[in-house]
């Protein structure tokens, strides 16, 4: 080991290699597909449990899938002809139709044919029901209606091939129930406006969906939504879907006291998906956030969702508010509550969440949410679009692989930053903050020291010392891979911990952790390696990991205990400067790697008003 201090310091700069000694071995490689995953078994309740994944039976999720494959032209189509659509005036506790295809029972209204229905007025406790051909596809114009049904649901779609209700340009639209529903027929009417057929949503007109006693908006089939503007109360899911929810196009501001938006499928593991290419979405909700039964795909479009009160719920795991009726938030009406049982643990409270997969390749996303802010039960990928997540637990969760190729991602709190059992990432900007580790690889015994001695205070690389922890948990089966992207970690536990191996071959890598506690800026069980890219590390020396083997030089020191903002530089022996770093955490352990840096080489480094040399490991 070679150890060289500049002559005229005062207050010699303690420096020490620690280069672990473990032999190099290839990290697990993680099964990651950027057009597709194999997940688990979708045919999971989400309503009111927990999360359980036991991927029994894989479901293989086509993620190729286009707004041209989701959308049909007439789910886009908002013309009609005048001269030819059959007009409906709705008349308090009666109505007015100008074609017999329309049956009247005093505020009872039935559409028992195809056509185009131009509908105004209000229904101040009646239904609107449609009970056509099994092949028809009807189309309902909203112009200015207001339809309120004290104990079932306002609009019900009861048979046809399709429904397409198409909300008119300037009109606000209004729909609810009063507080109650009771059974008019076999089927369990629980939405102000219940579908049992395939629905969709259009227009440039604004809808108001109110339900007290239940869910806003239910779809038996699909529920497709391309254009308007809907704001959606209820007491259970705002929005709800068997086979799946797409969207694009619209406006949708929702408070519900369950789930947001979600699609589940008890009998077909490929449905309850959720699709969303476009448009707003902002959710306030007791439950998840957008939970989807089967896989999630975000192309593109705004979402924005406190989810549980938000993180600062985190350790609450159980919302007292769950099933409630129109919260604090977006104008609602049920008091905000402070969630204050930790014993009860029932409400799954994620911003976004799927079963057998999600891809986000696009889009701005907001989630402010008391569990994860994005979770998968089995593999999640990001390609692309701009987040700005806050968790009380794991910020961006997978059960399986995890895989960052682009985007924008900044976690202001967290937990964890992002877990997974493989954690892949290749490029992208991410910027967070955790409470614990900043990236983990679950893939066993999540702990950050080790058993051993230590040889004095530096390790030198010597097993038990500062770079021979490796191989801590023979078993674990996690791994870290980081091949592009800049990552910026500020991590309460350790940096980055990998129950597995952990390989650097690119990107821009910086750590800043703790100095106290049993935290470590690296910390790996089998392997950790670096064959390229830059890392920057500083931590604390209580159980200290350098990289266990390199393809390019490592500096590794004890700094001494050095307070938040000391800068620390490394320079050539030509003096140029190939790092410049201020921790923004104190600190004492600095690792610095870099392809500038060529193993047998000096160079200078410097931390605060002291310096030295030290040579390339």
């Amino acid at each position: 080991m070679k150890r060289i201090f500049a002559s005229l310091l005062v207050l010699t700069l303690a420096v020490c290699l620690f280069a672990g000694c473990g032999q190099k071995k290839q990290p697990d490689t993680p099964n990651a597909n950027n057009n597709g995953t194999s997940a688990g078994d979708s045919n999971q309740n989400t309503n009111d449990t927990t999360d359980t994944n036991t991927n029994a039976n894989p479901v293989e999720v086509d993620f190729s899938k286009t707004d041209g494959d989701m959308f049909t032209d007439r789910d886009r189509k908002t013309a009609y002809d005048a001269n030819k659509a059959v007009a409906i005036r709705l008349n308090g506790n009666s109505a007015t139709a100008s074609s017999d295809s329309v049956k009247i029972s005093g505020s009872k209204v039935t559409i028992t044919e195809e056509a185009t229905y131009v509908i105004s007025g209000e229904l101040t406790d009646g239904m609107l029901i449609v009970d056509a051909d099994d092949k028809d596809k009807v189309q309902l114009v909203f112009a200015g209606v207001n339809i309120i049904s004290k104990t079932s649901a306002a609009l019900y779609v009861l048979e046809a091939d399709k429904v397409f209700v198409t909300l008119a340009a300037g009109t606000e639209n209004t729909l609810a129930n009063g507080g109650s529903f009771t059974a008019i027929d076999d089927d369990n009417i629980d939405g102000a406006l219940f579908s049992k057929q395939d629905l969709t949503l259009n227009g440039a007109g604004a809808l108001t969906v109110t339900s007290p006693a239940g869910h806003g908006i239910v779809c038996k089939d699909d529920l497709v939504i391309t254009g308007g503007n809907y704001v959606v109360n209820a007491a259970s899911h705002g929005l709800d879907a068997n086979d799946s929810v797409r969207i694009t196009g619209a406006a949708i501001n929702i408070d519900a006291g369950k789930d947001a938006i979600h699609a589940e499928n008890d009998e077909d593991a490929v449905k309850g998906f959720v699709y969303i290419s476009g448009g707003a979405v902002k959710g306030e909700s007791e439950g998840d956030g957008i939970s989807a039964g089967a896989y999630m795909q975000i192309a593109d479009g705004t979402i924005d969702l406190l989810v549980g009160g938000g993180s600062e719920n985190g350790e609450k795991e159980h919302s007292d508010s769950f099933g409630g009726f129109m919260g604090g938030g977006q104008g609602g009406m049920r008091p905000r509550q402070t969630q204050t049982s930790t014993t009860q643990s029932g409400t799954s409270m994620k911003g976004l969440k799927a079963t057998t997969g999600l891809l986000v390749s696009g889009g701005n996303i907001t989630v402010d949410s008391a569990d994860d802010a994005l979770h998968s039960d089995a593999s999640l990928i990001i390609n692309g679009g701009t987040f700005t997540l806050a968790s009380g637990d794991d910020a961006i969760h997978a059960e399986e692989t995890l895989t960052v190729t682009a985007g924008k991602i900044d976690i202001s709190a967290s937990y964890e930053g992002l877990e997974a059992l493989h954690i892949d990432i290749q490029g992208g900007n991410i910027k967070l903050k955790a409470t614990d580790d900043g990236l983990n690889a679950a893939g066993g015994t999540d702990q950050s020291g080790a058993t051993g001695g230590r040889d004095g205070m530096f390790g030198g690389g010597k097993p038990g010392g500062m770079g021979g922890f490796g191989g801590m948990s023979a078993n674990s089966g996690g791994s870290i891979k980081i091949s592009g992207g800049t990552i910026y970690i500020n991590a309460s536990g350790d940096g980055i911990d990998a129950n597995g191996t952990l390989e650097i071959s690119g990107g821009h890598t910086t750590v800043t952790g703790p100095t106290q506690g049993d935290t470590a800026t690296l910390d790996y069980d089998k392997t950790g390696v670096i064959t390229g890219g830059t890392f920057i590390g500083t931590g604390s020396t209580m159980m200290a990991q350098g990289f266990s083997d390199s393809a390019q030089g490592v500096i590794a020191i004890n700094a001494g205990n050095q307070g938040a903002n000391t800068q620390i530089t490394l320079k050539d022996a030509k003096g140029n400067v190939i790092i410049s770093h201020k921790p923004e955490l104190d600190f004492a352990v600095v690792i610095l790697s870099t392809p500038e840096l060529v193993k047998g080489e000096t160079y200078t480094i410097a931390v605060g008003s002291r310096s030295g040399e030290v040579e390339a490991n």
